[in-house]
């Protein structure tokens, strides 16, 4: 007589939102893993469990959330996969909502709710995982998340609301975190929080971030360590003599400002000016006269006339930033800029997040065109195509410039890091040599 054969569970996790997600799909997987759990990260091979983890961040990020729910709630449905869980961001700011709206789901969890998760899917949390992770990330970086939440009040983020007060991990946790990602051939950290700046003063009762570099710094097989999410106010300057100093740190520095009018930086309760800024970046390229600095912007903020906007047009031709991002206005329930009028209309918001973006396009063509016949070191993340693509230190994943050397010409490895001329250079691409 013949048994039937039990079918293992397959978990298949969907990471929506920014590098943050991505870390804490990487602590479920693991943890999922440590369980004995068969679990893959956005696999196109059959699963018959899946966790989508959600962003809420703005109104696209929360729409295409919802459209990726409904999705695999139509699987479901269809009885293609027999398993649908909700976490992170838009599960954690509109769980009733969601629950009512979309009941094929099973259940949804907020963003620190990672033992019921695992609960339903039969795991149990483990403590001692500190340094045991699974990437969602090719194996030569990983985004390490120093610390969650944030204590800022801006007027327009609803991420205090999402995340909860800042919470810093110790040093030690990190430090081991990093060795074992070492030990399996990760070369470059990306450390990434809400706040980075903030880092340390819940635990330590200062800022301690510089601390933290220095000890990442001391792991042997790490060469990058890059920094992203930085806050202008009250900026601790010791990052920068750290980075400096320590050739493993990146000479890169991402620090979204949102805006240069001092009267919507005060609307958006950034507590900070244009001249506190500009101040800020000034002397932040005299420390580091290498720094390349990224930052993003917000227009279309509630009451931003045409001279605000036009303020902040000005200070981005003025300062040069090597990269630049723009976000476009979201009217977010519970924050304070909801009690606002959100009268800057949709068309206009796009009108301009390009005006902006086309400035800087000009600005990251005259600056590449510096690039032109120096010699770089890349590490290579990919092979596109006729190309394998790389970045210099300068560049961080997915969001910035790329380097491209010829792959007919080359045999390169994933994770390999190079030595290439730039041979050309593009508004966004450069294209490298090697020698």
């Amino acid at each position: 007589m013949k048994t039937k054969k039990i079918q293992q569970d397959k978990v298949n996790v969907i990471t929506l939102g920014c590098s943050k997600n991505l870390a804490d799909s990487e602590v479920l997987m693991s943890q999922l893993s440590a369980n004995g759990v068969d679990v893959a990260h956005e696999s196109p091979e059959p699963a018959n469990i899946v966790v989508i983890n959600t962003c809420g961040f703005i109104d696209l990020a929360k729409q295409e959330s919802i459209d990726t729910i409904l999705q695999y709630a139509d699987l479901k449905s269809k009885g293609e996969i027999e398993k649908l869980y909700v976490t992170g961001c838009l599960s954690q700011r509109y769980k009733d909502d969601l629950e009512t709206e979309i009941p094929e789901v099973d259940a949804y969890f907020g963003t620190m709710e990672l033992p019921g998760l695992l609960s339903r899917l039969n795991a149990d949390y483990k403590h001692d995982l500190v340094g045991e992770k699974l990437l969602t990330t090719p194996g030569h970086f990983v985004y390490l998340k120093i610390s969650e939440g944030c204590n800022r009040t801006c007027s327009f983020c609803a991420i205090p609301l999402m995340r909860g007060k800042h919470v810093s991990k110790p040093i030690e946790k990190l430090v081991e975190q990093a060795r074992q990602m070492a030990r399996i051939g990760v070369k470059e950290l990306v450390l990434i929080a809400q706040e980075l700046t903030y880092y340390g003063l819940d635990l330590y009762k200062k800022r301690m971030l510089p601390e933290l570099l220095d000890a990442l710094c001391e792991i042997e097989g790490i060469e990058w360590i890059r920094l992203h999410y930085a806050y202008p106010n009250k900026f601790p300057m010791e990052i920068l003599h750290t980075m400096a100093k320590q050739p493993k740190v990146c000479n890169y520095l991402d620090i979204p400002l949102q805006h240069a009018s001092d009267t919507v930086l005060d609307r958006m309760k950034r507590q900070t000016t244009r001249e506190e800024q500009k101040k800020l970046i000034q002397s932040a390229r005299e420390i580091v006269p290498e720094i390349r600095i990224r930052t993003t912007f917000l227009v279309g903020f509630p009451g931003e006339t045409e001279q605000e906007f036009e303020e902040l047009c000005t200070f981005v031709e003025e300062m040069e930033f090597e990269r630049v991002g723009v976000f476009q206005y979201s009217h977010e329930e519970d924050t304070s800029a909801h009690l606002l009028e959100d009268n800057v209309s949709q068309e206009e918001k796009q009108n301009r997040a390009n005006r902006i973006m086309e400035i800087q396009q000009d600005i990251s063509f005259k600056k590449n065109q510096t690039l032109v016949g120096k010699t770089l070191k890349v590490l290579i993340d990919r092979k596109e195509g006729e190309y394998y693509i790389g970045r210099t230190e300068y560049d961080s994943p997915e969001v910035d410039n790329e380097v491209l050397i010829d792959a007919s010409a080359n045999y390169l490895r994933t994770g390999e890091f190079v030595t290439a001329t730039i041979t050309n250079a593009e508004d966004y691409d450069l294209y490298g040599k090697i020698e």
